[in-house]
């Protein structure tokens, strides 16, 4: 359905992506005190409500919450996942929870799991045409087009959507049809065991409610990506805005509100669901000022290859970054091992 494209979010540390002129500090919307979502990956907004899913898991399990954070209802299924990520609610009214976590790289397929207003649910499972992925982000454009976006411990993320439409229960191949790759900022933030190198993680995505800005975020901070036609591809060859989002310990989930606030989350009891009023306006604001041949980004190519500019950011990544990619590789082949193996 296309070639890969290659896309460098050329990023210094400390430094802004956008010419945004300010973008405003995460408030906190409410504290997420309980103790059925110890491990909080996956959020959607309706405008009314939140829906959050936990890490992992071996049932389907959407708690329902309020917007003080306090959980109303559940909606499960009998579908048994294996490591549920992510979360995103389409405009049907239907949540789809991304069961693509594969810490082990030890995955025949993933899955997308479908769960309907009317509490039916169905599975979709997916292959990669390129080997196991670790993935922790959903992005589900406006027209239901899921993307799937791998975490990778380099900071080189690729993004694979169906190959064609999704059966159940599958598999449906995937393809690859884009790479972003990230660098250190310097946002405090994310597991001890990670460092720095938290910073380049993919953990999360969303797509805000018109489909016109796509957000991935990292353990420390969210990339608000302009997708004025809903070409999510092409957004994420375009010049992001960078939200920073400091002091999450484990943050990994991020959605929408209809009105284009941005949230955010981690895991942890009594941890915080932010918010970042009219996220989405920064993004009108900063696409004003590109012409679509910004130095961040490479352009298109039928192979995916880094630019120079990326080449020159991973040089200037810092000595302790370098000495902490054994530790991470060792943390996220080995540190969950609560995760199950079909």
């Amino acid at each position: 359905m296309g070639a890969a494209v290659a896309v460098v979010i050329g990023i210094a540390a400390g430094a802004p992506v956008s010419t945004a002129a300010e973008v405003p500090a995460p408030k906190t919307l409410c504290t997420v005190d309980d103790p059925r979502l110890p491990e909080l990956s996956g959020l959607a907004s309706n405008g009314r409500e939140l829906f959050a899913v936990n890490d992992g898991g071996t049932q389907v399990e959407v708690m329902v919450l309020d917007r003080e954070c306090t959980v109303q209802r559940t909606i499960t299924a009998s579908i048994d996942p294996y490591d549920v990520e992510d979360l995103a609610l389409d405009a049907n009214g239907v949540l789809w929870l991304s069961d693509t976590g594969d810490n082990g790289k030890a995955r025949e397929t993933v899955a997308l799991i479908a769960v309907r207003p009317d509490g039916s649910a169905s599975l979709h499972r997916l292959t990669y045409p390129d080997g196991q992925h670790d993935a922790e982000a959903l992005l589900l454009d406006r027209r239901g087009t899921p993307y799937v976006v791998t975490k990778s411990v380099l900071g080189r993320s690729a993004v694979y959507r169906p190959a064609e439409r999704l059966r159940t229960p599958g598999p449906t191949p995937l393809e690859k049809v884009a790479t972003v790759s990230f660098a250190v900022t310097g946002t405090p933030g994310g597991p001890d065991q990670v460092g720095p190198i938290g910073s380049m993680l993919v953990t999360g995505g969303a797509v805000s409610r018109d489909g016109t800005v796509v957000a991935l975020r990292t353990y420390t901070d969210a990339y608000l990506f302009p997708a004025p036609d809903g070409n999510v591809v092409a957004a994420l060859k375009r010049e992001p805005v960078r939200v920073p989002l400091p002091g999450e310990p484990q943050g990994e989930a991020i959605a929408f509100d209809p009105d284009g606030t941005l949230l955010a989350a981690g895991e942890g009891v009594g941890q915080p669901i932010r918010a970042v009023r009219k996220a989405a306006a920064l993004v009108d604001a900063a696409t004003s000022t590109q012409d679509g041949s910004s130095s961040g980004k490479a352009g298109n190519s039928d192979a995916p290859s880094e630019s120079s500019s990326g080449d020159q950011q991973r040089s200037r990544l810092p000595a302790l970054v370098v000495a902490t990619l054994t530790a991470v590789v060792l943390w996220f082949g080995l540190g969950k091992l609560r995760r199950r193996r079909r």
